[in-house]
């Protein structure tokens, strides 16, 4: 985790990707057993004996402990190494090479998944550094090993943190990485309007290749656009957006899953969703809101054909959406008891009927009630005065 090359995701991520599927209980056993041994690759080419441990413990990998042992005297070994060029520098050399020891250091706890190591060599490290940009860095670093754990109160104190720091300068390309770790922070804590506003904030300025390769950021922004963005803004930010159209086919499903939306062409909208609702059940950051999102997309999709009607009949809809009347009214139902959708449905007759909440009439009701409880209030006040 140790900084990457332009345009290569953190091996970390990638491993913790692999992780999150080897658990995952609707992925075949055949690709279970490519995965386990991708991982098990992962962890001896690097070295990550704690690792290692906890997935032995888990029962995710089986315990060779002729292995554990030779990684953990490898491991021993290294930080042998790693302290040596640290004590050389603190007796031989400048500040500047003290600090790129410790942080050789903490990149090392970080490349073998020793978490607590490698955050308070971090710190120490953090201690001895000056210039508000290096900082930056190991806040960098600090997300991405939070990412890796899942760890979100971290990754908040880290966001907190950097800022800060970013009060006392800092340059406009670490600003603009900081948005997109932000914004998969909030789409990973379900605040999915702020992670919307954020990515498309980063589209035309995107480097933050570490955590993500820019196809998946641009699935992540057309995700959490469409279901907190109007119509307008869905066509001018995302669906007109160059940025966002150079990459749309290359995602399975997505650009049928956004024009179809945005061109109300439901059946095909339908069968996209099936295809995206795989995509997202099988990401690592969207799966725990997996029911919640596929609920947001249907009451967005249900509410735009209502809006064009003020009564329209069951069967009409299950017709464009190309489902069955039972499906739409049972689906019906369940949105308009949560408060979801604005309409009823006249079950003898077989229509729809909307209600849309009217604005104007809601602050007329609500200034009226406010009214009468000021009045009431004066009332009894008065009563007391006058005694």
């Amino acid at each position: 985790m140790d900084g990457g090359a332009e345009g290569t995701q953190q091996p970390h991520l990638i491993l913790a990707h692999k992780l999150f599927l080897l658990t995952h209980p609707d992925v075949q056993d055949i690709e279970k057993v490519q995965l386990k041994s991708d991982v098990l690759d992962s962890i001896k080419s690097d070295g990550m004996a704690p690792l290692y441990e906890t997935l032995a413990a888990s029962s995710v990998l089986e315990l060779d402990q002729s292995l554990l042992d030779s990684m953990r005297a490898s491991n021993e070994e290294e930080l042998k190494k790693l302290d040596d060029k640290i004590a050389d520098a603190e007796e031989n050399l400048g500040e500047s090479e003290v600090r790129e020891a410790h942080l050789a250091k903490a990149l090392y706890f970080i490349r073998i998944s020793d978490k607590e190591k490698a955050l308070e060599q971090l710190k120490l490290t953090e201690g001895k550094t000056v210039a508000v940009g290096q900082k930056m860095d190991l806040v960098f670093y600090t997300l991405q090993l939070a990412f890796f754990y899942m760890d979100f109160d971290l990754v908040s104190k880290s966001i907190d943190k950097a800022k800060k720091l970013f009060e006392e300068g800092g340059d406009w390309e670490r600003k603009n990485r900081l948005k997109v770790y932000e914004g998969l922070y909030c789409m990973s804590t379900r605040n999915f309007k702020k992670a919307a506003s954020l990515f498309l904030d980063s589209i035309s300025t995107f480097t933050t290749y570490e955590i993500f390769p820019y196809e998946t950021f641009i699935f992540y922004t057309v995700l959490t656009s469409i279901i907190t963005l109007d119509r307008v803004s869905l066509k001018q930010k995302v669906v007109d957006a160059p940025e966002i159209l150079t990459v749309l086919g290359k995602i399975p499903f997505l650009s049928e899953f956004l024009n179809s939306l945005y061109e109300c062409q439901y059946k095909a909208f339908f069968s996209a969703f099936a295809g995206m609702a795989e995509q997202i059940k099988f990401d690592r950051y969207l799966n725990p809101h997996f029911r919640f999102y596929m609920r947001e997309v249907r009451t967005v999709v249900y509410s735009q054909f209502l809006e064009s009607y003020k009564s329209v009949t069951v069967d009409a809809m299950a017709n464009a959406f190309g489902v069955s009347v039972d499906f739409i009214d049972q689906e019906l139902s369940r949105f308009i008891a949560a408060g979801k959708l604005h309409c009823k449905i006249d079950k003898v007759a077989g229509v729809l009927e909307t209600n849309r909440p009217d604005a104007k009439n809601a602050l007329y009701q609500a200034t009226i009630k406010q009214g009468d409880f000021l009045l009431n209030r004066i009332q009894k006040l008065s009563r007391v005065i006058d005694l």
